[in-house]
C-alpha cells in the first residue's frame, strides 16, 4: 500500500511541476474521448423525443396494414392474437394529392373517429382533432408546407380547412413517413434520369380526416387500404410477435414495430453517429502520435530525475511505475471529462423535429460506454508510455545523472547532401535525421489531419446539394453541418497541439546540439529557422500523402461503411488540393515558430 501511495505522490508532484505539458496531454486524450462519447450516445439521445411522443400518444407497439378490403380478416386475427392487449382500427387509408401554399405534395390520408382511441391517439399541438370538413396535418408535414390552423388546403381538388396539427408515434415524422397505402411510396433522392411509376407516392406526408369525409373523398372501395395499431403485453417482444404472425397463404401482412419507427425517426442521428465515430478513431490516431512525441520529450527532459530516483534506492520497477502513473492519471481525468462533455453536448447535435414531442435530453451513460471510453483513454496512454518508461527505468544510473547529449547517427549520404545546403537547412535536415521515428510520427499526424479535411471538403459539397435532391431537408443538412463543424474544430485543434508538441520535443531533444551549433558560429535566428524547418519538411510530405492516398482511402472507407455511392460525390478540385497542401505547410510553420524561437534562444553556457 505504501508503494502505491509513493508512486501516486511522486506522479502528482511531477504533474504539478509541468502544467503546460499536462494540459497538452489532457487536450490530446480529451479530444478523442469526447468525440467517441458523442458517437456512442448520440442516437440514444436523439430517441428521447420519440419516446416522449410515444408516451403522450399511446403509441402502438406494432402497426399492421393491408392493401384491400379482402384482407381485413387478417387484421381481425391480429387483434385477437396472443400477446395483444389493446388495438385501434382498422382505419381506412387513401393516397391523395394535397395542395397548399402553392405547392402540391403526395399525402396518405387516414380516416379516424372523433372519439379518443385506445391505441395511437395523435396528440394535437395546435387546433383540434378531426371533425367534419376539417383536416388534421402531421406537425412536421405542416411545418414543411408552412401551413397552420385555419388555412385552406385542397385534397384531390376538394377544399378543407386545417382543423389542427398533431404528432404521432405510429409513423416517423415527415419526410421519413412509413408507407401504409397499396400504391407504394418512395423517400429520399430520386436520380434525374429515372421516372417514378404512375401512382407511386414520393415523400408522402400524413393527414387525418373523419371516416365519413375520407370515404366521400375516395374514388371507390378499391382505392382503400387499411391500418391497425396494436398494443402488446411486452413491447420488447414486438419483433417476435411480427415473426409469429406474418399471415397465411404466402401473403404476409405488412407490419412495423415501434423499434423500426424509432430507428427511422433517428435515421439522421445514425448518419451523424457514423461521422463522429470515424472522427473519434482519427482523433485517436492523432492522440497516439501526440502522446508518443510528448512522452519521448518528457523522457528526454526527465533523464536526470530518473537517475536521482534510482540513486536514492528506487528500483527500475518503481521508476517505470512513477513514469507510467503520470499518464494514466491524466488519461482517467480525460476519460471522465470526455464522458461528461459528450453526454451534455449530444442533444446539441440532434435534430429538433416539429413532428415529435420535446427535445433530446442529456444522454444516459451506460456501463458499456463508460468502459469503452475509459479503455480507449487508458489504452492510448499505455501504448505510448509503456516502452519509453521501461527503457528509461532500465537506463544506467550514472549515465542518467550525467544527462549527456545523445550521440547522433551519422549517415554518409545525408552528411554529403547537407553540406551543400545553407546553414539553417543543413541543421534542419540533421535535426530531422536524429529522430527518424519522430519525423515519421509527424508525417503520419499531418497525413491523418489532411485526410480528414479532404473528406470534410467532399461531405460539405455533398450536403450543399442535398436540399435540391430531396435526400435531406434544409434542417437536416444544418444538423449534419454542425456535426462536421465539431469534427473540424476538434481535428484542427488536436493537429495544432501535435505540431506544437513535436516541435517542443525536438527543441528539448536537440538542446545540446543546438547550443553546440551556436557555439561554433550559428546564429539564434538560424537555429530557430532550423528547428521550425525540421517540422515543415515532414509536414509537406504528410500533406501530400494525406491528399493521396490518405483522403481517397478514408472516403472509400466511409462509403463502404455507409453503403454510399461515391459516384454521386464531387471530389475536391485540383486547385483546392494544392491550396490544402500549401495551407497545411504554412500553418505548421506558423505553429512551430514560437517553440522553435524559444528553443533557439536558450543560453549556450547554461545548456552546455
Amino acid at each position: 500500500m505504501g508503494r502505491i501511495v509513493l508512486v501516486i505522490r511522486l506522479a502528482l508532484r511531477d504533474l504539478r511541476r509541468r502544467r503546460t505539458e499536462v494540459a497538452l496531454l489532457l487536450i490530446a486524450i480529451l479530444a478523442a474521448t469526447t468525440t467517441l462519447t458523442l458517437g456512442l450516445v448520440l442516437r440514444d439521445a436523439a430517441g428521447d423525443p420519440y419516446r416522449s411522443t410515444r408516451a403522450a400518444t399511446k403509441g402502438p407497439d406494432v402497426i399492421a396494414n393491408v392493401g384491400r378490403a379482402g384482407d381485413l380478416a387478417e387484421l381481425g386475427k391480429l387483434a385477437t392474437a396472443s400477446g395483444v392487449t389493446e388495438h385501434s382500427g382498422p382505419y381506412p387509408v387513401i393516397a391523395a394529392k394535397l395542395e397548399a401554399s402553392g405547392r402540391t405534395s403526395d399525402v396518405q390520408v387516414v380516416g379516424r373517429d372523433a372519439a379518443v382511441a385506445a391505441v395511437d391517439q395523435p396528440a394535437v399541438r395546435q387546433g383540434s382533432w378531426v371533425s367534419d370538413g376539417g383536416v388534421v396535418l402531421e406537425a412536421a408535414f405542416a411545418d414543411s408546407l408552412d401551413v397552420g390552423v385555419g388555412d385552406a388546403v385542397a385534397l384531390d381538388g376538394r377544399s378543407y380547412k386545417v382543423a389542427g396539427v398533431a404528432v404521432t408515434a405510429a409513423m416517423p415524422p415527415y419526410p421519413g413517413a412509413s408507407c401504409i397505402v397499396s400504391a407504394g411510396c418512395v423517400n429520399g433522392a430520386v436520380p434525374d434520369d429515372r421516372n417514378l411509376p404512375a401512382g407511386l407516392l414520393y415523400r408522402p406526408g400524413l393527414a387525418w380526416l373523419t371516416q365519413t369525409d375520407l370515404l366521400s373523398l375516395a374514388p371507390g372501395r378499391s382505392a382503400l387500404s387499411y391500418v391497425m395499431n396494436l398494443k402488446l403485453a411486452d413491447p420488447d417482444q414486438a419483433q417476435a410477435f411480427v415473426d409469429r404472425n406474418r399471415g397465411d397463404h404466402g401473403r404476409p401482412v405488412p407490419m412495423q414495430t415501434w423499434e423500426t419507427v424509432l430507428a427511422d425517426a433517428t435515421d439522421l442521428a445514425r448518419d451523424s453517429q457514423i461521422l463522429l465515430l470515424l472522427g473519434a478513431w482519427l482523433l485517436g490516431l492523432l492522440a497516439v502520435a501526440s502522446l508518443s512525441v510528448l512522452v519521448g520529450g518528457r523522457m528526454a527532459d526527465q533523464t536526470r530525475r530518473v537517475g536521482l530516483l534510482k540513486a536514492v534506492g528506487g528500483t527500475p520497477g518503481l521508476v517505470a511505475a512513477v513514469l507510467l502513473a503520470e499518464y494514466l492519471l491524466v488519461a482517467v481525468v480525460a476519460a471522465a471529462a470526455g464522458l461528461t462533455i459528450g453526454a451534455l453536448a449530444a442533444p446539441l447535435l440532434t435534430e429538433s423535429s416539429a413532428g415529435l414531442v420535446g427535445g433530446a435530453g442529456t444522454a444516459a451513460l451506460t456501463w458499456s460506454t463508460i468502459g469503452l471510453v475509459t479503455a480507449v483513454a487508458l489504452g492510448v496512454a499505455v501504448v505510448t508510455t509503456a516502452v519509453p518508461a521501461v527503457r528509461g527505468a532500465r537506463s544506467s544510473t550514472v549515465s542518467a545523472l550525467a544527462d549527456a547529449a545523445r550521440p547522433p547517427h551519422r549517415t554518409g549520404w545525408l552528411i554529403a547532401l547537407s553540406t551543400r545546403l545553407p546553414v539553417p537547412l543543413l541543421l534542419a535536415l540533421r535535426v530531422a535525421a536524429r529522430r527518424p521515428r519522430r519525423a515519421a510520427l509527424g508525417v503520419a499526424s499531418i497525413a491523418v489531419t489532411v485526410s480528414g479535411i479532404y473528406v470534410l471538403l467532399v461531405l460539405n459539397t455533398f450536403l450543399g446539394d442535398q436540399p435540391d435532391t430531396g435526400a435531406y431537408t434544409e434542417a437536416q443538412v444544418a444538423v449534419l453541418r454542425h456535426v462536421l463543424l465539431v469534427w473540424t474544430v476538434i481535428l484542427l485543434s488536436l493537429a495544432a497541439v501535435n505540431a506544437t508538441v513535436i516541435t517542443w520535443a525536438t527543441v528539448l531533444d536537440n538542446r545540446h546540439a543546438s547550443a553546440l551549433a551556436r557555439a561554433l558560429g550559428a546564429t539564434p535566428r538560424g537555429v530557430t529557422v532550423a528547428l521550425a524547418a525540421a517540422q515543415v519538411l515532414p509536414a509537406l510530405l504528410g500533406a501530400v500523402l494525406g491528399v493521396f492516398p490518405g483522403g481517397f482511402l478514408l472516403f472509400a472507407a466511409i462509403n463502404a461503411i455507409t453503403g454510399g455511392d461515391s459516384g454521386r460525390a464531387t471530389l475536391p478540385a485540383p486547385w483546392q488540393l494544392v491550396a490544402l497542401v500549401l495551407s497545411t505547410v504554412l500553418v505548421v510553420a506558423a505553429l512551430t515558430s514560437v517553440p522553435a524561437h524559444l528553443g533557439g534562444r536558450r543560453p549556450v553556457t547554461a545548456t552546455l
